[in-house]
């Protein structure tokens, strides 16, 4: 897979939690389960989490929220998104694939997917990740959080 190559991902600058914030809130699945501005910023800003940008030239395009050790003492992908304008062009995956490389010891790496976000699932599928287990209601009545696993090492 080709990514673009003149993308960088950078440690998030000041103010870039309000517009990662944002893309989330117009985004699927954060929009069909009503998840408002003031949710998805306590979402970004949680303890622990390291908040990375996709930047062509000064423009965000995309973000990812990785936790180093959150889930079974691995690296979890808590948030991946990006801009409505930028989807397509392979941002999203080159995201995962920073993801995969920022903690060089890591053996294993853990996402969650809504169920209704089958687009993103199709994604993480494509780039190797598997369904390990399924949180019933996790995100609200009806809406499971499908656990997804991939072996780096």
């Amino acid at each position: 897979m080709s990514y673009p190559d003149d993308l960088l991902i950078e440690p998030a600058r000041a103010g870039d939690d309000e517009w990662c914030a944002r893309v989330m809130v117009a985004t699927d699945p954060w929009r069909t389960l009503g998840r408002d501005l003031a949710r998805c910023l306590t979402s970004i800003r949680r303890p622990g989490g390291e908040l990375f940008v996709a930047r062509r030239g000064d423009q965000p395009l995309g973000f990812i929220l990785l936790h180093p050790t959150g889930m079974a003492g691995h690296p979890y992908v808590a948030v991946v998104a990006v801009a409505a304008q930028a989807r397509g062009a392979g941002i999203g995956a080159r995201l995962l694939a920073f993801a995969e490389t920022r903690y060089p010891e890591a053996k294993h790496i853990f996402l969650c997917v809504t169920d209704i976000n089958t687009g993103a699932r199709r994604l993480y599928e494509r780039l190797g990740y598997r369904m390990v287990g399924e949180i019933p209601d996790f995100s609200g009545p009806g809406f499971s959080e499908l656990i997804m696993h991939k072996r780096l090492a």
